[in-house]
């Protein structure tokens, strides 16, 4: 199931190519605005089944998460630039779901999840170009973000592991959030979405790269570790960088090029399945270990 996690990236790698069609929005009202109607969308898949799920009050917590996530993120973004707001927030939470799985499940990374993560981040690092004003709160906003995401996921794959359904337990998670967000859509402006170039946007945004993407990710945890899904997700700034290119007309730079090609060899590394050595097993929800 590594798969549906690596195209939960791909299409989360859409979403700023798609959400330029939006101009003139202010960026945390498209992401409030992504938020609702994915959230209501997959709240919708999951009906009444939520209320049969176990640790509700992960869940709930999880919820909170997903929605602080998106406000760190913007306010990193604001402060430290696209960057290194990004490379900071999306290459910290695989490194936090690995720390959160080893300290609550008492698993512990393999070298190579660790090595190929590393290579990973480095590969984000240099694709981005790791350009902009870097202020200390910037990046600790952007740290905070990371921890949050890797919060949820762990928590997802928790009641995953538990025997929640893994459609409900991200409409449980993402209905949530949407309902914390609806405030904030409403006060950062909605009225761009009663033109249908906005409306289209929204509807792609929240269907597709949030709902869509997200019941392909919960599919995903169903079998694949926690920490080699959150590494695997890193596609998603590659996906970003190649529309870029080929959709908006961006030069990649040897520098990005060097970027994208260490950041895929490393997500290879991760994909592969583990080799185990003659005699010896693998512990079972090992981080980094095959699906």
């Amino acid at each position: 199931m590594k798969l549906a996690v690596v195209g939960a990236a791909v299409l989360w790698g859409t979403a700023g190519t798609a959400g330029l069609l939006a101009t003139g929005v202010h960026p945390v009202s498209l992401a409030a605005a992504r938020l609702v109607v994915g959230g209501l969308v997959l709240a919708a898949v999951a009906g009444p089944a939520v209320r049969s799920l176990p640790h509700r009050g992960l869940l709930v917590a999880a919820a909170l998460a997903v929605a602080a996530y998106q406000l760190c993120f913007f306010a990193a973004v604001s402060r430290t630039g696209v960057a290194v707001g990004t490379v900071v927030a999306i290459g910290s939470g695989p490194v936090f779901a690995g720390l959160l799985t080893w300290l609550l499940d008492r698993v512990r990374p393999t070298r190579r999840w660790a090595g190929a993560t590393a290579a990973a981040v480095a590969g984000c690092a240099v694709l981005t170009g790791g350009g902009g004003e870097v202020r200390a709160d910037g990046v600790l906003l952007a740290m905070l973000g990371g921890l949050l995401y890797a919060f949820y996921v762990v928590a997802a794959a928790r009641v995953i592991g538990a025997g929640g359904s893994s459609d409900t337990v991200m409409g449980a998670m993402f209905g949530g959030a949407a309902v914390v967000m609806l405030p904030v859509l409403l006060w950062t402006g909605a009225g761009w979405l009663a033109e249908p170039r906005g409306l289209l946007t929204a509807l792609y945004l929240g269907c597709v790269t949030t709902a869509l993407s997200y019941v392909m990710y919960g599919r995903g945890l169903r079998t694949t570790p926690v920490a080699t899904a959150a590494t695997l997700s890193l596609a998603e700034p590659a996906v970003a960088a190649l529309l870029g290119v080929a959709v908006l007309g961006e030069r990649l730079t040897l520098q990005a090029g060097a970027g994208l090609v260490l950041l895929g060899a490393s997500l290879a590394v991760v994909a592969l399945p583990e080799r185990r050595r003659p005699g010896r097993e693998d512990p079972v929800g090992a981080i980094g270990s095959s699906a």
